[in-house]
């Protein structure tokens, strides 16, 4: 990854050392967990529906970690990659599924050409995002996809509040109110498809968001 990326965006440095330090234990966690959450599932399943069409182009898992939703995403019948900040994460996503490509980068400056994709899934992986950088995560998410492209949003819903700081187990992050991100999304020329809430389960600790979008034509 470009030096240059880390010194504008320093926050990214803090992330990827952060996880780093934790990914081990994290993708043990992801190994011994129950699975993905059947409302969870549902929504990645409407995502991998809209985005498998013969004419499309690949699905990029950005903030991938050890490769586990990949891998689900490769299963729902998708042209799936990953890309992570975090080298030691990637490292572990290429041993657990080798036959899949995985590859570090940022969200903020992909190594991929303009409308390459035909759909991103941000699984929790923009939560760590300060709020007046957020815009640049969609402007990124417009280039890389063609027109028509579907995207997938997941993340910690404020639940009436304003943006939101939290003591994450890795590093900061936030909780965004869902109509918010909603807004800096139309702004980047996305239109929303659909969109799902649900309350967090025992062992959890804030209310999931989800939002499914198409980029506009151009």
């Amino acid at each position: 990854m470009s030096s240059l990326v880390m010194e504008s965006s320093p926050y990214l440095r803090t992330t990827a050392d952060a996880y780093d330090a934790m990914a081990v234990r994290y993708a043990e966690f992801v190994r011994n967990s129950p699975g993905v959450p059947p409302l969870d599932r549902a929504v990645l399943a409407a995502f991998a529906e809209l985005a498998r069409t013969p004419a499309a182009g690949p699905v990029a898992e950005l903030g991938c970690g050890p490769g586990h939703m990949t891998a689900h995403l490769r299963d729902l019948g998708l042209d799936v990659f990953g890309v992570d900040l975090s080298p030691v994460m990637i490292g572990l996503a290429r041993e657990a599924h080798p036959d899949l490509r995985f590859e570090v980068g940022s969200m903020t400056a992909l190594d991929l050409a303009d409308g390459e994709l035909g759909g991103i899934v941000s699984w929790y992986s923009v939560i760590h995002t300060p709020p007046r950088d957020m815009p640049t995560y969609f402007a990124e998410f417009r280039r890389v996809l063609a027109p028509g492209g579907h995207l997938l949003l997941a993340f910690f819903e404020s639940e009436g509040e304003p943006v939101t700081a939290f003591d994450h187990k890795v590093t900061t992050a936030y909780r965004w109110p869902i109509d918010d991100l909603a807004g800096l999304a139309r702004a980047a020329g996305f239109v929303e498809t659909g969109r799902m809430l649900r309350e967090p389960h025992h062992d959890e600790r804030y209310r999931r968001g989800h939002l499914l979008m198409r980029l506009s034509e151009r």
